[in-house]
This record gives C-alpha cells, sequence and structure tokens, in this order.
C-alpha cells in the first residue's frame, strides 16, 4: 500500500534495538567575517570614527528610534563563549551595539525577514509566523546566518528586524554600549531557537514511524 513509502526513517533515527531516538543537534562551524562598511551592508552599518565638526551623512548611523523612548546605557556581559543557537530580532527599532575599549566581539547575524502586512495574503503559509508583537516574519534559514568580527573603535547598527545573536567574546566579561528603546527588550523582543523547526520536523518524523511499526504488526 502506498502509505508504507515513508522516506522520513533517517540514519541515525534508531538505535540497535530499533526503539526511536531523538536527533542530536547539529554543529555547524562559521568563519568570522571582518565586519566593515561593505560586508555588513546588508545587516545595518558599520560605523567608524569621523572628524570632529563633520556634518550629519550617510556615514552615520541612520537611527529609528521613534517608536519609544530611546534608551542609552552601557550594558555588562559575562561568559558569553563563541557559540549560539538561539538568534532574536527587533521589529520597531534600530540598535547600535559596540565594545568599551574597542576589544575584539562577534555578532551573528541574519537579514531581516519582517514581511509588510500588505505582504500578508489569507492563509499566512507554513514558513511564516505571526509574533507576540503582532507583526508577521519569516524564521531565517541556518544557512542564512553568518558571524562578523568587530575591533576597535568602531560599532554596529543593526537595521531594524536584523536577527542577531551576541555580543559573544572570548574574555571573562566586556562591557558594551548600547543604544535602543526602553521597551526593547519587553516588547519588541523576538527570539527563535535555530534548530527548534528542525527539531520539530525530526520529532514529527519519529512519531510516524512508530505508527508505522504498530501498523507492521497487524498486517
Amino acid at each position: 500500500m502506498y502509505y508504507i513509502l515513508i522516506f522520513i526513517v533517517h540514519n541515525g533515527y534508531m538505535d540497535s534495538s530499533g526503539e526511536a531516538k531523538p536527533p542530536a543537534p547539529a554543529v555547524v562551524k562559521l568563519k568570522a567575517i571582518e565586519a566593515t562598511p561593505e560586508t555588513f551592508e546588508e545587516y545595518g552599518q558599520v560605523i567608524e570614527a569621523s572628524p570632529d565638526g563633520e556634518e550629519f551623512g550617510p556615514r552615520d548611523a541612520q537611527l529609528e528610534l521613534t517608536r519609544g523612548i530611546p534608551r542609552f546605557y552601557i550594558m555588562h556581559l559575562e561568559k558569553r563563549p563563541l557559540k549560539f543557537s538561539t538568534i532574536t530580532h527587533h521589529e520597531n527599532v534600530t540598535q547600535c551595539l559596540g565594545s568599551i575599549g574597542g576589544y575584539v566581539w562577534y555578532l551573528g547575524v541574519a537579514k531581516s525577514s519582517i514581511l509588510d502586512s500588505s505582504e500578508i495574503k489569507g492563509d499566512t503559509g507554513t514558513n511564516i509566523v505571526k509574533s507576540r508583537c503582532g507583526h508577521f516574519y519569516v524564521p531565517p534559514a541556518i544557512d542564512d546566518v553568518c558571524v562578523f568580527k568587530i575591533e576597535g573603535p568602531k560599532f554596529l547598527k543593526l537595521n531594524r528586524g536584523t536577527w542577531h545573536a551576541g555580543p559573544l567574546f572570548k574574555a571573562d566579561t566586556m562591557d558594551f554600549y548600547n543604544l535602543e528603546l526602553s521597551n526593547t527588550n519587553t516588547l519588541s523582543k523576538v527570539g527563535m531557537t535555530l534548530m527548534r523547526r528542525h527539531y520539530i520536523k525530526l520529532r514529527i518524523s519519529i512519531a510516524l514511524w512508530m505508527v508505522w511499526r504498530r501498523i507492521l504488526k497487524f498486517l
């Protein structure tokens, strides 16, 4: 019968006893890219030092801070090793991050995937998610994530909606200046586990295989 052609049983889903096992998380190694205005253009801006008195221009941070009260503060972080499994975006604000002292740090990013309401027609589809904040987005694929290295007297401005993981660093602690909104982490923060969608699919596959095993007993 056609329903026996289940192609979802992959190597590693069952142990030697035939019992289904959940998949182990995959490890993807990413080579860090030096953050420059050119390499980081799709995600935001790299802002470097400019002469005192220079007028505002395109090399300055192009900010969107009109949807709340701006908050500029020093963020103290501890033990943020060079690995991550979750990624976050902010729908209603740009964000600026830079290390105090110009020390080396890293940031994982993926392009903004927020959808305009005009792009949502009827059924949202399997890849479109509505956030608790009310906006729609498409979760980034793992292949869309990259990592940037930031060093020296510069900071990053993240575009509105840019996915990011970090800051990450090798030291035990680091301090960063952070410009966002006062409610960024309560009202506009949307996070996801990078492996979650894949893990759910694997769990579903395992469940279907267990149903099929039971069906075989009656054939």
